[in-house]
C-alpha cells in the first residue's frame, strides 16, 4: 500500500461520508499508513477503525463481514482469532493485480454504511476489493 493510494482511498471516504467517522488505511501486514479522524466523530471509532483494516488485512477474507459470516457458527474458530480482529463491518481488503496490498477500514455510521465508504475509497483510488 503507497501513501499515495491510502491518501487517494481516505480523501474520497472523508468527502463521501455523510456523517463524522474515522478510516484507517493498513498495509498488508495491518500496519496503520494513514489514518484519518474527521471533526466530531466519536473517539471510538478510531480505534474500531483501526481493528477493522487491521482484521481485513491479515486475515483470508474479503472483508471484516464476510470473516464474521465465515465463524459466526463456529464458536471454537472464533475464539481462535488474534485478540485485535474484529468482526463488525466496514473492513474490506485491498488488491492490485490480484495481490492483497492492505486494508481500509471506516467507523462512525452502520456496519453497511461503513462498509459501502470502504469499498467506494478503494475502487475510488484504482484499486479492487477482490482478488
Amino acid at each position: 500500500m503507497t501513501l499515495d493510494k491510502a491518501f487517494a482511498i481516505a480523501r474520497w471516504v472523508v468527502n463521501e461520508a455523510p456523517a463524522p467517522i474515522s478510516v484507517f488505511v493498513a498495509d498488508d501486514h495491518g500496519e496503520v499508513v494513514l489514518a484519518a479522524t474527521m471533526d466530531d466523530a466519536p473517539p471510538d471509532t478510531r480505534l474500531n477503525a483501526e481493528r477493522k483494516a487491521y482484521t481485513a488485512a491479515r486475515s483470508d477474507a474479503a472483508s471484516t463481514g464476510d470473516l464474521a459470516s465465515k465463524v459466526r457458527d463456529d464458536p471454537v474458530e472464533l475464539a481462535s482469532f488474534d485478540p485485535f480482529f474484529t468482526f463488525f463491518k466496514g473492513g474490506v481488503a485491498v488488491f492490485d493485480h490480484g495481490r492483497r496490498i492492505g486494508a481500509v477500514g471506516v467507523s462512525g455510521l452502520p456496519g453497511d454504511e461503513d462498509e459501502a465508504l470502504a469499498r467506494g475509497g478503494v475502487e475510488a483510488a484504482g484499486l479492487s476489493t477482490t482478488p
